[in-house]
């Protein structure tokens, strides 16, 4: 790409090779900088040492929605990498919480999340646990004036409430935007960003690219959610920074614009939504 942009949203920790690997692909084909996205204690723990290190990366820190049930149950399973069964609880879900806004506080931390809800994976027993979690993750965004990078799973309606309730901060990015042109529309009316990622370029994600058709141009972000939602043609194999052009150039074509216009406009949101420099 000509214009340089950021991957709002990879997952380096969970991708193969190096750190330093992954960074000179991105460069090599104009991906400048990454949003190193934490879902568990372990994994923002190394998110906020990954940008302390690397000048190209910036982190966010969070419990992934799915993880705070866990957490309450006592089950390591899933995204938790503690590696042994713990208490479990509310005092273990506060506990978890409490570095979790001592990691906020750090200056390479950019955000706060990825936070919100899940109605996919948790079921109704987890939900309250899930909720509890988010609304402390927003106090905690808003206490450290850091972004809030949203979640959202077949959960609209409640993520939309529970902002409401809240008061949402001055920032919020609605990771991996999953929503329909309503959707589009209401996160557009309260000045939330939306980040896509490959899926858009999937065959069956028509909704999504009529999502895309109605959202602002300047509250667009683009992002890779790497390993996940490798665009076309690589879908089905992991993914990496490096392949957010074809999902740049295809939210490009959606919007009718070139994609250097694509770019730039990416390129000027990205540093609103998470500070320039």
């Amino acid at each position: 790409m000509r214009v340089p942009v950021t991957d709002s949203h990879t997952h380096l920790d969970m991708q193969s090779g190096t750190v330093e690997a992954a960074l000179a692909a991105a460069a090599a084909v104009g991906v400048t900088r990454v949003v190193q996205v934490g879902c568990d204690l372990a994994g923002s723990r190394w998110a906020a040492e990954t940008a302390a290190a690397h000048e190209s990366v910036w982190a966010t820190v969070a419990l992934h929605p799915n993880e705070a049930p866990r957490i309450v149950l006592g089950d390591p399973d899933g995204w938790s990498r503690q590696g042994a069964r713990v208490p479990g609880g509310d005092a273990a879900l506060d506990a978890a919480l409490d570095e979790i806004d001592a990691l906020a506080a750090l200056p390479q931390v950019r955000g706060v999340g990825e936070t919100g809800l899940d109605h996919f994976r948790t079921g109704p027993e987890g939900r309250a646990a899930q909720e509890r979690s988010f609304r402390r993750h927003i106090a905690i965004a808003k206490r450290h004036g850091k972004t809030l990078v949203i979640h959202d799973r077949d959960a609209h309606e409640d993520v939309l409430r529970v902002l409401a309730d809240e008061g949402a901060p001055e920032r919020v990015v609605f990771h991996c935007f999953s929503g329909d042109a309503a959707m589009a529309r209401t996160c557009a009316e309260n000045g939330y960003f939306l980040s896509f990622a490959g899926n858009v370029t999937f065959k069956n994600a028509q909704p999504l690219r009529d999502a895309l058709a109605v959202a602002p141009l300047d509250l667009l972000l683009v992002e890779t959610d790497a390993p996940f939602l490798t665009p076309v043609p690589y879908r089905g194999r992991p993914g990496g920074p490096y392949l957010i052009p074809l999902t740049l150039r295809a939210m490009a074509q959606v919007k009718g614009v070139p994609e250097d216009t694509m770019a730039e406009a990416v390129a000027a949101n990205t540093d609103r939504a998470f500070g320039a420099g």
